[in-house]
Order: C-alpha cells, then structure tokens, then sequence
C-alpha cells in the first residue's frame, strides 16, 4: 500500500504575482477589492485588502479562492455548470460552509495540475472576475 502521494500546490512567489496583478486590475476599474489565493489543498498563499475595501469582503474572497481551488471551474460560471443538477443538490452544495458560486473566484492551474485558486471581492461579480483573470493571465505571462 502506497502512504502517500505527491501534491503540486501554488508556489509563494506566484502567488505574489497573482495578487498584485488583480490588485493592479481593480485598481484600473477604479474598485476597492480583498484578494486571495489558495494553495490546492485550500490553505491560504496569498492575500492582499486594499484600503478601503468592504472588510466582509475578506472572508469572501478566502472562500472564492476556495471554491475555484475545489470545484476546479470559475465560480461565475457555477449556475451555468450545476443547472443540470437536482435542486436538492444544487441547494445542498451552496449551503455549504465557504462554498460560494458568484462571480470572482478562478482556479489555479500548472499544466493540468490544478494548484489553487483566486479570489477576489469587492467589486461586481463581473468586476471581481475580470480582476482574477488578470491575476491568472499574469502568471500565464510570467511561466
């Protein structure tokens, strides 16, 4: 019996990028915004609030990256995926504890390894994502 695997998470330095590139985003659209990154495992790597923004924001952020790291697909794109879905499950999976399906939360992805997440809060669920996929498009160009 094998007792372990190898597990590929986020690393500090990328997480870094991550974060001050959806900074930078959000603020070109003029928007107050807590951002956060996950490791795979869901342990917070990365986290920035800048001044001014909501502070029940924090934790939505934490739980977007943590969404996006679980369930491996953009939270804004949630409803589109689980329609097809029982509504028992559907209202199951969102009742759950730091599951959240609008808009900002991305996963983290290294080749097909899924290592994180992004999450941002603050702005529209429009303006939350276009700042994550900043966030991802910086570490495409720093790869």
């Amino acid at each position: 019996m094998q007792k372990s695997v190898r597990a590929q998470v986020i690393d500090w330095r990328a997480a870094h990028v991550a974060v001050a590139a959806a900074a930078a985003r959000a603020e070109a659209l003029g928007v107050k915004v807590n951002i956060a990154v996950v490791d795979s495992g869901g342990n917070l790597a990365g986290f920035l609030r800048m001044p001014g923004a909501f502070l029940p924001s924090i934790d939505i952020a934490i739980d977007k990256a943590w969404t996006a790291a679980g369930f491996g697909f953009p939270t804004i794109d949630a409803p589109a995926i689980l329609a097809g879905l029982p509504e028992n499950v559907r209202a199951g999976l969102a009742g759950r504890p730091r599951v959240t399906f609008f808009g900002g939360g991305v996963p983290i992805r290294d080749g097909d390894a899924l290592i994180g997440g992004i999450g941002v809060s603050g702005g529209s669920d429009e303006q939350d994502h276009d700042c994550a996929l900043a966030g991802i498009a910086a570490l495409e160009a720093a790869a």
